[in-house]
């Protein structure tokens, strides 16, 4: 093996386990919901707000940290996320007003996030990946983020249930420190030369997106994907028991969604390998409308709650590798860090608003009927706008390659 590809592998791995542990805690938060209002008192959209600032917080520093990671050594903005995700969940777990939750959980998380989470260690992902292999490597890389989700969900939900929401804080405060090691080898293991092939400036770069069809509508195409999975993330688990059913079935739920992503991703990034990407991500957009069209008009139950978080599952994550994908195809890798932070801002404003007016509309109305209703006509409009995405090469990198 090459030394140029040992030290592609070495950072393929580190950034899988990156991702599953940052991933992994940060799914967990839904569970939170109720345990954190019951204790406390708090209207549950003061918890939502917390938790839709942070995903605003993630989509609005990330072309902040993509721009470090292109022009710098992302493995050490890995390292500085990593430290300032930890500082927040301590800030979480020692919260005793709304206002230290939302500096901590919302601000501090957020900033962390931004620079350790799924958006930049993808970007590092696409950069190493060999080309023909690289929406196979994104879609591993998506599907190991529920494996940290698969794990570290029920784990929490033990800690919850048997010692309390601020012990189990504290113990994804100590399990998102083990990031900083991992970038750290991040850090030693990429080079200046690493990911960069193609002979292209990032203000042209940047020019050429601001201007690409294809770009603008799969940024728009990216905040319902948004909307909706942070939407299901922290609301299903409440949704299910405001049902009448268990707690223990929310956390199950969580899992199920979690084990089938992990197909989902990897099989949404195989057929990326030979199918149209744009095909994919407007099928996942309808499949995901028809599945909460159904979860919303069949009396629910344990075995079909279970049934259709799988089929969620399936469709759950699979737009990120399509997504991240298309940038690559579009723009070329070298500055995949920025302009999948930016594709990826919006996103994070649809899980805000997601988020948020989950919160908000279920205090007004006592019901996540509306938003339920909102979630899906949000899916049937991206199916559509992804059909006639524009997803040849810019004209400069078809240039550059030739």
């Amino acid at each position: 093996m090459s030394q140029h590809r040992s030290h592609a592998v070495v950072v393929f791995i580190c950034c899988l386990s990156i991702v599953s542990l940052a991933f992994g805690v940060r799914q967990s938060f839904g569970l939170f919901m109720r345990p954190i209002t019951l204790d406390t008192g708090w209207a549950r959209e003061s918890l939502a707000l917390t938790f839709a600032t942070q995903a605003f917080t993630i989509g609005l520093l990330g072309p902040v940290a993509g721009a470090f990671a292109d022009r710098w050594n992302p493995g050490k903005v890995l390292m500085l996320g990593g430290g300032l995700f930890c500082v927040g969940l301590l800030t979480m777990a020692g919260a005793s007003r709304p206002s230290v939750m939302f500096g901590g959980g919302g601000l501090l998380v957020g900033a962390g996030l931004s620079g350790c989470g799924l958006p930049l260690a993808l970007a590092v992902v696409g950069r190493i990946a060999p080309a023909d292999r690289r929406s196979l490597w994104l879609g591993v890389a998506t599907a190991s983020a529920t494996l940290g989700q698969l794990v570290l969900v029920p784990l929490i939900q033990t800690v919850i249930v048997e010692y309390g929401w601020r012990v189990a804080v504290l113990l994804g405060s100590g399990l998102g420190a083990f990031i900083v090691p991992l970038a750290t080898v991040v850090a030693r293991s990429t080079h200046a030369g690493l990911g960069r092939d193609a002979d292209q400036s990032l203000g042209e770069t940047l020019r050429g997106a601001r201007s690409h069809p294809g770009y603008i509508l799969l940024t728009l195409g990216f905040f319902v994907c948004g909307f909706q999975v942070q939407f299901i993330t922290i609301h299903l688990p409440a949704y299910i028991v405001d049902q009448g059913l268990a707690s223990s079935l929310a956390a199950s739920a969580l899992m199920v969604i979690a084990a089938a992503n992990a197909f989902g991703s990897w099989i949404a990034g195989w057929a990326g390998g030979f199918c149209r990407k744009r095909y994919l991500l407007s099928g996942i957009y309808g499949g995901r409308a028809l599945l909460f069209l159904v979860l919303i008009s069949v009396p629910l139950s344990p075995p079909v709650m279970l049934v259709l978080s799988a089929g969620i599952g399936l469709l759950w994550l699979g737009t990120v590798p399509l997504t991240s994908g298309l940038v690559a195809e579009m723009f070329g890798p070298r500055y995949m860090a920025t302009l999948y932070s930016f594709v990826f801002l919006n996103h994070q404003l649809g899980s805000f608003m997601g988020v948020w007016l989950g919160g908000r509309i279920y205090d007004a109305t006592g019901s996540y009927e509306l938003v339920w209703w909102l979630t899906i006509a949000l899916g049937a409009a991206a199916s559509l706008i992804h059909l006639p995405i524009d997803d040849r090469p810019m004209a400069r990198l078809v240039t550059n390659r030739g």
